[in-house]
């Protein structure tokens, strides 16, 4: 192993579960039985990469490069856990970035408590695969390193060899194309890869890749709904969602008064006559109200706060995470919409501010249709779109 050479952890999700495995030939290298304080350290070392599919697992990436365009590549995507060959090399890396550093040791990975996070397999042979049984001591994370062609053990048989137990096993990749297929054999994949690249393109490669694999495979259903009641209330305190990204028409937060109900609200990225486009905003609804964050959660608008995780959906469906900003809550006149599932029997209801920003996404029109009613204009007999969450 190279003494200056380093690798980011990251992690992505996967439709169904992680295939898993504990297994080393090096047995020497095991870990001892982690403390609680060690424990803690080592779940501070997976940071997520990209949207994780609603009560879906997560993927490990760690990019092993002695390249700091690779280096800088990753962390500008939130990749950003780094293993070093030396303690001096991850201090003088640590200085272009907020990084959390781990050290390679031999066959071993520590942190910097000095407790071990992983142990390095390196496999040869189809042989040598056969001989890797499963040990009862518990470790967190098992390298395996291929050493010559991999590709002579099909993918689908390192895949299955290590399906059924306790740690996470990710496999080193040259590219981002090999990457893929780790994460992918059998359905299932490895929990991770380890990409061990010097150009950085193949981290843009794969990010795209994550990116595309959850837009496709993480669709939320949205069902159609006919208002049924517009009432103004009177006054209460409102939520304003600000997010550390963009959104675009057609995109917002799914908010309601009741769990199993949301409406998708739309973002202030539309202009209007009295206001300038905030695309990275949803006024979202009062204090009280449900919004939808991974997992397949909810959490109260009142509980947000910056550096939490939301749902960005579009009316297709369609979904990702993003990072809370800031939240305002102020004192706002509100509007009381309840709907009818034009499918279902389900009545459900959102209290909203009653202004011209604040606006419901509708289904699809085409070009001609409009993609937001505001709520300042919504009548009795509009459609709009909810996700009723026992569909």
């Amino acid at each position: 192993h190279q003494r200056n050479s380093m690798a980011v952890s990251c992690s992505s999700s996967s439709v169904s579960g992680s295939a898993k495995a504990l297994a080393c030939l090096h047995t020497s290298h095991l870990a001892p039985q982690r403390t609680a304080s060690a424990r803690l350290r080592l779940q501070c070392i997976k940071m997520c990469s990209a949207p994780a599919a609603p009560g879906g697992s997560k993927k490990t990436v760690w990019v092993w490069t002695e390249n700091r365009q690779v280096m800088t590549a990753a962390v500008e995507r939130g990749w950003n856990t780094f293993l070093f060959g030396s303690k001096e090399v991850g201090k003088d890396w640590s200085s272009t970035a907020r990084i959390h550093p781990l050290f390679i040791d031999g066959l071993e990975i520590f942190d910097e408590g000095n407790q071990k996070v992983a142990a390095i397999s390196e496999i040869s042979s189809p042989s040598e695969l056969q001989l890797i049984q499963p040990d009862n001591v518990e470790v967190q994370n098992n390298v395996i390193h291929f050493r010559g062609d991999w590709q002579v053990i099909p993918a689908e048989n390192i895949v299955a060899a290590f399906q059924g137990c306790a740690g996470a096993v990710l496999a080193v990749s040259t590219n981002s194309t090999e990457a893929q297929v780790f994460l992918e054999a059998l359905e299932q994949g490895l929990d991770g890869v380890v990409l061990k690249v010097e150009d950085m393109d193949d981290i843009i490669k794969l990010k795209d890749y994550f990116d595309r694999r959850n837009e496709a495979k993480s669709q939320l259903q949205l069902t159609k709904a006919t208002v049924s009641k517009v009432e103004v209330v009177g006054m209460g305190d409102r939520v304003c969602v600000d997010l550390c990204s963009i959104m675009r028409p057609g995109e917002g937060l799914l908010v309601g008064s009741y769990a199993r109900g949301m409406f998708l609200v739309h973002s202030e990225c539309l202009e209007t006559n009295y206001i300038a486009s905030r695309p990275f905003r949803v006024n979202a609804g009062p204090v009280h109200a449900y919004v939808t964050v991974p997992g397949n959660k909810t959490s109260y608008l009142s509980e947000l706060q910056s550096g939490r995780e939301v749902i960005v959906v579009d009316q297709n469906g369609l979904w990702r995470t993003s990072i809370v900003g800031r939240v305002k809550i102020e004192s706002r006149p509100l509007i009381l919409v309840e709907a009818k599932e034009n499918s279902g029997n389900g009545t459900y209801s959102i209290f909203l501010q009653n202004a011209e920003t604040v606006a419901l996404i509708g289904p699809d029109r085409g070009s001609g249709g409009r993609t937001a009613i505001p709520v300042t204009s919504l009548k009795v007999g509009d459609e709009v779109l909810l996700h009723n969450v026992a569909r």
